[in-house]
């Protein structure tokens, strides 16, 4: 069966650092499903590597064609969304496709594959924590600080409609935790 491990979590809670670290171990046969998107490439993003960058015009004719498993217009003329064409294209490929996304765009990928997904919702130890991780970056504005910060307050509620839930407040044992249910998961019939 051809499984998706989704990995949700709000911004600073470590999820991009885990799917990076489980990408990397070669025996979890995991790959990376690349999301398309509207906005322009930032600095050195390559399509089909970082996103697949579409215009606006493009992205809209390709959710009228029900071409995406998932999509969200994140602000106005900005959308993000998951191909079915690049799922299937991994699944080609006999990989477990791993998803680093939004708490929605999760959930919604859950809904249509809820046999073939393990949702796992990455969690800060506290939103004081949080708030020091995404000022610690120094990529943020205050006001986006903000922002995120009232963002993740409302992505913690949805934790509980995950499979599974993992804390990070050590990187190791996070880390561990993920692999441990993820072997499970893909070794699960």
């Amino acid at each position: 069966m051809n499984k998706l491990i989704i990995f949700s979590a709000p911004s600073g809670s470590g999820k991009s650092t885990i799917v990076r670290h489980l990408l990397g171990k070669e025996s979890l046969n995991l790959a990376f499903s690349i999301s398309a998107t509207s906005r322009a490439p930032r600095g050195e993003e390559q399509h089909g590597k970082e996103y697949y960058f579409l215009s606006v015009e493009e992205f809209r004719k390709r959710i009228e064609n029900n071409d995406f498993l998932e999509w969200e217009e994140v602000y106005a003329g900005n959308f993000y969304g998951t191909l079915k064409s690049e799922v299937e294209r991994l699944w080609g490929l006999g990989k477990t496709v791993v998803f680093d996304i939004d708490v929605v765009g999760g959930l919604r990928i859950k809904e249509q594959f809820p046999e073939q997904s393990l949702a796992i919702f990455v969690k800060p130890p506290s939103i004081k924590e949080l708030e020091k991780r995404l000022r610690a970056r120094q990529t943020e504005t205050e006001e986006k600080i903000k922002m995120r910060l009232g963002k993740a307050a409302i992505e913690l509620e949805a934790a509980p409609k995950f499979d599974v839930i993992i804390e990070n407040d050590i990187l190791e044992k996070a880390l561990q935790d993920a692999e441990n249910v993820i072997v499970n998961f893909i070794n699960k019939q």
